[in-house]
């Protein structure tokens, strides 16, 4: 069940609802979800935290021990009801995502920095709500880009 679960999150968030084809070793996976340029957490249909990457590196910093645990202890009190709601929302299949912004101070010099932040419902092929992806992004670099830069430059 676990592996499935895995793949599963994988397949939408890469690729929405169309199925992934060929399949992924578990050591090709971890390395997949570490480099990836953003930090997720999974939580499960129950709203239980089920994992997250780049745990050393993470802009919203968490305790191992919040694995198992309620969503609502991750989140800050004034955005609370805004996540209970957009949960609620993916659960009766009313919204598939979430995307907002905000600035965090953030590097050695804590200068505010513009962080991207999306939640994806998560369901099976039959479209029953699995969990959520929380997916949190440093965005400030890419605003500075710029023209083109092709690959053969």
């Amino acid at each position: 069940m676990r592996k499935n679960y895995k793949t599963l999150v994988i397949h939408q968030f890469i690729y929405g609802a169309y199925p992934m084809i060929g399949k992924l070793p578990d050591d090709i996976l971890q390395a997949i979800l570490e480099t990836i340029p953003l930090e997720f957490s999974v939580i499960d249909k129950n709203e239980k935290v089920l994992a997250w990457n780049k745990h050393a590196t993470r802009i919203f910093k968490r305790p191992e021990a919040v694995v198992g645990r309620d969503v609502r202890n991750c989140h800050p009190k004034k955005s609370l009801g805004k996540v209970e709601q957009i949960l609620e929302e993916m659960k009766a299949g009313k919204r598939e995502k979430a995307r907002f912004y905000i600035d965090l101070p953030l590097g050695p010099n804590q200068e505010k920095q513009k962080v991207l932040i999306e939640y994806y419902a998560l369901r099976d092929s039959n479209g029953k709500y699995l969990g959520c992806l929380e997916a949190s992004q440093n965005i400030a670099e890419l605003q500075r880009l710029s023209g083109e830069k092709r690959l053969v430059d």
